[in-house]
């Protein structure tokens, strides 16, 4: 994938834009960025236009002081897609993402082919406590030190000797792992409690889409979540299908809060196939 590059309210974000035909957003998660999703861009037909931009305050974009709420977030991508001469899409997001893509959903109807939400925010109250504590007075401190270059040697270090002995890492804490690591920089820490603190509190999660499901527009609606995730429960899935009609859930048995990273081709699969059916 070769990202651009936009300036969007004097703010720098970085983008894929390719392939031709109908066009599919993907929004990652909290630390994530475009690169999580270059497995399954590989894994789309040549029939899909692909987007994949860099939410502000991650990866290759900028990290400025402002809003980083749901709301801030859809509208940065709505500006994307009005300057690249896009009308409407199938948004894809992943956990925060999938929060972002039901707020972009709620503002911007008319602009929604289709729906894919994968471990998504935003389904009910309950998620890990490790974001729950990132929201603690002290945690931008405690972090500072925990993402600090020398924590960070030792503890590549030591997964470097556990791999020696044969073991290697699931696609949770690889990506887990990777996102960690941006929180050496400053910025990103700032962004990243930023981002966590407007949509979770020391309780759980404090956005929930659930009273605006069944007022939303009724499009196709796909949620796939991983059975084994520690991140966000699985049941989310369940509860939030008896409120999204014409809604398709699908559980990957073996896989944690990364289901379309833990198994690209069934993922990319299964996107292609929603994209291509009948209404």
């Amino acid at each position: 994938m070769d990202p651009r590059t936009v300036v969007l309210h004097g703010q720098e974000l970085s983008f894929v834009d390719s392939g031709s035909g109908p066009v599919v957003l993907f929004i990652h998660g909290i630390l994530g960025s475009q690169r999580q999703w270059a497995r399954l861009v590989d894994r789309m037909d040549d029939n899909q236009r692909v987007i994949v931009p860099d939410l502000f305050g991650h990866g290759d974009s900028a990290k400025p002081m402002g809003d980083y709420s749901l709301s801030a977030h859809a509208a940065t991508l709505r500006d994307l897609l009005d300057h690249l001469g896009v009308e409407r899409v199938t948004l894809v997001g992943h956990s925060l993402g999938g929060g972002i893509a039901m707020q972009f959903l709620y503002l911007f109807p008319d602009r929604v082919d289709r729906l894919v939400l994968i471990a998504s925010g935003g389904l009910g109250r309950e998620v890990n406590l490790v974001l729950r504590s990132a929201t603690l007075p002290g945690a931008d401190q405690v972090l500072r030190v925990a993402a600090s270059g020398p924590v960070l040697s030792r503890l590549e270090s030591l997964g470097q000797g556990v791999a020696k002995v044969g073991w290697r890492p699931g696609s949770d804490l690889r990506a887990i792992w990777k996102g960690f690591t941006s929180l050496a920089d400053g910025e990103s820490r700032r962004a990243f409690l930023a981002t966590t603190r407007s949509v979770i509190d020391l309780g759980g999660q404090s956005i929930s889409a659930h009273e605006r499901l069944e007022s939303m527009p009724k499009i196709p609606t796909l949620i796939v979540w991983g059975a084994k995730d520690r991140m966000i429960p699985a049941w989310h899935a369940l509860s939030a299908q008896e409120s999204i009609p014409h809604c398709r859930v699908e559980l990957f048995k073996e896989a944690g809060h990364f289901p379309h990273l833990d198994d690209p081709d069934r993922f990319a699969a299964l996107v292609r196939e929603f994209i291509h059916e009948e209404d």
